[in-house]
């Protein structure tokens, strides 16, 4: 906290004194808060209310919905880009503007769902708490993300501020993460103060940041990245710290730091404790490379590997010694991405559709096109202005603001894997790190533009600021919507009825009354087999544990098979072996195809040619097999005890 309060004591300040434009007629003191107060409160009021018209619309199937979100999401935003890049406003009123922004930005995702978990992901991490909490052991394993049990840090945050608070699991997630939303955008102003003292160019950088695709949804659910992803935040600002400092004591301090808030992510989540060693690696490069030529940086470049090899270690040792199935779960989504890239360059199949029906609005979409070009833009903009100023910048500013030019310019390939299935999500989750290094460099090239339009047109006082100044704030609103439609999928983002195969609306009544029912009448921890979208409800709200297949498990052969037709036995010696007491059967997975094309997981050998995956048939022979019981019948679910001993008997016999 020492470094956000001398972040805020710094802002308001500007190194630059090269201004040639005539001194500004005093004006008292309070007016510019005062005025900027009065506006942004207004316009928050407003935005809101607009967000929860967009959000009611959407909900009733009215069109305009889309346009009356980002109508308030804009009419906070600008302004509040406008207050905090200033060249007037004092370091007062850019923390509050910051501090107001960052918690108006969490606006969309509280409205969503405020009252329980609605995204994949927030059902196991939800229930991943509630588990802790109940029971008080750490590392169990996970029924919906297995992997996410040998990552405790999210959970037992939230377990532990609901045990001493008395709040719920989900209001006290809410709490962490609203905080963590914060941390995340204040983080990224005192990160750019370690490299620039301008004030503006700090409050720029936060602003830049928050435009990456996975701001205003992704990473403020209730998942591991959420609040990974600030303490990395914090972590690169106590790194760069220790490769700043002068004398023993003060590097250790910071190193030490530094250590703890790596132990702290590695227990956390995998992908960003692997991405802070990555970003480490990259700063000790960029100042080993400098100090070939300034022999003043080898301190530096020495503190940066010694970083690199202790976080880098830290990850190690907790995926190899507490989680060593994280390689596994991995793995598949580069590797499968690589192959369907590789056919895609091979002119064979593999590739995605962008957008394919979706119902996000044409302009959505055309930004979303849109938004990289302008990156790649601003980033080619920054590296030019880098080595413009490469000789009058302070050495080691030099390296590190080169070091986030090479993590910026990470975001661009990782594009390309948009275009594939399996690397679309490892392309999406990728753009929240490597943004972080665009936000950084591009920071600089926008108050260099203002500042140079600022200044007199010859010998008139007329400037160019005017005009500049709204083409970037065009910019940052086209690059807002374009990242956020590019990176979430409307059914996430918006509101609706209850759709087939969508994870967002997945909660039915039915579904939901099914999944209580078995609770209320067998308890929880029972082991069921169920296809994607029930296996969320009770796997959370449930509190059961279900599977919906795998490639060692294939599960979904149950529903495949043909009636009338001995079942796998290898299917049903697992079952049995593995002690499974249920099987949840949806039968509209014989009416409708899913929103989202999947009916057990990604590599199910099911065929989705536009038409249902299964007949009638195929799932209601359930209902005549020996070795199944009918506990509980609805309009659409269905749930069978399996009868072990008779499924003992028929895998003996060879049925």
């Amino acid at each position: 906290m020492s470094e956000l309060a001398s972040a805020s004591a710094t802002v308001g300040r500007t190194t630059d004194r090269r201004d040639d434009r005539p001194p500004e007629p005093p004006r008292r003191a309070w007016a510019g808060p005062a005025v900027a107060g009065t506006s942004l409160t207004i316009a928050a009021a407003v935005g809101a209310a607009a967000l929860v018209i967009a959000y009611r619309r959407a909900e009733w199937g009215q069109e305009g919905a889309f346009t009356w979100f980002w109508g308030g999401m804009l009419v906070f935003t600008l302004p509040a880009a406008y207050w905090g890049i200033r060249r007037g406003s004092d370091h007062r009123l850019r923390l509050a503007v910051l501090i107001g922004y960052a918690c108006f930005t969490y606006l969309p995702k509280l409205l969503r769902n405020p009252t329980g978990p609605l995204f994949h992901d927030e059902y196991a991490h939800w229930g991943q708490s509630r588990d802790i909490l109940l029971d008080g052991v750490l590392f169990q394993q996970n029924p919906i993300v297995r992997v996410i049990g040998d990552y405790p840090g999210l959970h037992a945050t939230v377990a532990s501020l609901a045990s001493l608070t008395g709040l719920t699991v989900w209001h006290a997630a809410l709490c962490v993460l609203m905080l963590a939303h914060v941390l995340v955008v204040l983080g990224v102003v005192v990160l750019a103060g370690q490299l620039w003292p301008d004030p503006r160019i700090a409050a720029a950088a936060a602003i830049i940041y928050s435009l990456n695709s996975s701001f205003l949804y992704f990473d403020t659910q209730l998942g591991y990245e959420s609040l990974a992803i600030a303490v990395m935040i914090w972590a690169l600002v106590a790194g760069l710290r220790a490769v700043r400092a002068h004398g023993r004591a003060a590097r250790a301090r910071w190193f030490a730091l530094t250590l703890v808030l790596a132990v702290a992510i590695a227990a956390t989540h995998h992908l960003t404790a692997i991405w802070l060693t990555g970003m480490f690696g990259l700063v000790a490069f960029c100042c080993t490379v400098a100090a070939w030529r300034d022999r003043a940086l080898s301190g530096p470049a020495r503190t940066g590997w010694l970083l690199t090899v202790a976080t880098g270690a830290t990850v190690a040792i907790w995926m190899g010694v507490v989680s060593p199935r994280t390689g596994r779960y991995l793995e598949p989504y580069l590797g499968r991405a690589l192959d369907q890239f590789g056919g895609m360059a091979g002119g064979g199949s593999g590739g995605r559709t962008l957008f394919s029906q979706s119902i996000a609005p044409w302009w959505e979409q055309q930004a979303a096109f849109a938004a990289p070009g302008f990156a790649l833009l601003a980033a080619v903009g920054a590296a030019l202005l880098w080595w413009r100023r490469r000789r009058r910048a302070e050495p080691l500013t030099r390296a590190l603001s080169a070091a986030m030019l090479l993590l910026g310019a990470l975001y661009f390939p990782a594009t390309l894997l948009i275009l594939t299935p399996s690397g679309a999500e490892g392309a999406r989750r990728s753009w929240a790190f490597s943004y972080l290094g665009i936000a950084l460099a591009v920071a600089p090239l926008i108050t260099a533009l203002l500042d140079r339009a600022g200044r007199p047109i010859g010998r008139s006082r007329l400037t160019a600021s005017g005009p500049v100044g709204a083409l970037l704030l065009t910019g940052c609103a086209l690059v807002m919507i374009g990242n956020t439609a590019s990176g979430m999928n409307p059914a996430y983002r918006m509101p609706g009825p209850p759709v087939f195969g969508s994870d967002t609306r997945a909660a039915t009544p039915e579904v939901m009354a099914a999944a209580r029912w078995l609770l209320e009448t067998r308890g929880r921890g029972a082991r069921l087999v169920a296809d994607r979208y029930s296996g969320l409800i009770f796997g959370s709200y449930g509190e059961q544990e279900p599977t919906t297949g795998s490639e060692s498990f294939r599960a979904y052969d149950l529903y495949i098979a043909q009636p009338g037709r001995p079942m796998p036995a290898a299917i049903l010696e697992q079952l049995r072996t593995w002690r499974f007491e249920y099987l949840v059967v949806d039968r509209r997975m014989a009416e409708q195809v899913p929103d989202i094309k999947i009916y057990f997981e990604n590599n199910e050998p099911i065929p989705h040619n536009g038409k249902p995956g299964f007949t009638r048939s195929q799932l209601t022979k359930f209902d005549t097999l020996p070795w199944l019981i009918k506990i509980y019948d609805g309009p659409h679910v269905a749930i069978y005890r399996f009868d072990f001993d008779s499924l003992g008997q028929r895998v003996r016999m060879g049925a």
